[in-house]
């Protein structure tokens, strides 16, 4: 029996997938359990329909996503952290909070593009590398002691 995976099954199927499955499994375990549906002409159009769709705002949200990071090169991003009298700070900035930070100034970047080499512990101008699919660029994090 030809059945659409509703929801991801462990060796057998990920969400989305239609797949050749035995009656007996199909009916008593993954349809009795909600987690596939019968594969029918209508569904398999509705479910060609839907994949499309979703493909597309994927890849829309991509190249939106890709565009916001190639506007950011050169980007100076003010952070003001608590440090001590040395210039260390208390607590060390890792991507999420360069992601908030970033967020904060109108820029939404995911926290996944963010790469760091190690968190920033200092106050100072730290270069950060952000990069997601083909678009990269580098913004300068500037910390300043609150």
């Amino acid at each position: 029996m030809k059945v659409i995976f509703l929801k991801d099954v462990g060796g057998v199927g990920v969400r989305g997938a239609v797949k050749d499955v035995s009656d007996g499994y199909a009916q008593n375990f993954l349809i009795a359990r909600g987690l596939a549906e019968q594969a029918t002409p209508e569904k398999l159009a509705a479910h060609e329909a839907s994949m499309k769709k979703e493909m597309e705002a994927r890849d829309e949200d991509t190249k939106a996503r890709e565009a916001t990071i190639k506007e950011l090169n050169g980007f100076t991003l003010s952070i003001q952290a608590r440090a001590t009298e040395k210039g260390g700070l208390f607590k060390a900035i890792g991507p999420k909070d360069i992601a908030r930070a970033l967020s904060d100034a109108g820029k939404h970047v995911p926290e996944d593009a963010i790469a760091l080499e190690k968190p920033i512990k200092t106050v100072g101008e730290h270069a950060i590398e952000i990069a997601s699919g083909s678009a990269r660029s580098r913004i300068t994090a500037a910390v300043a002691a609150a």
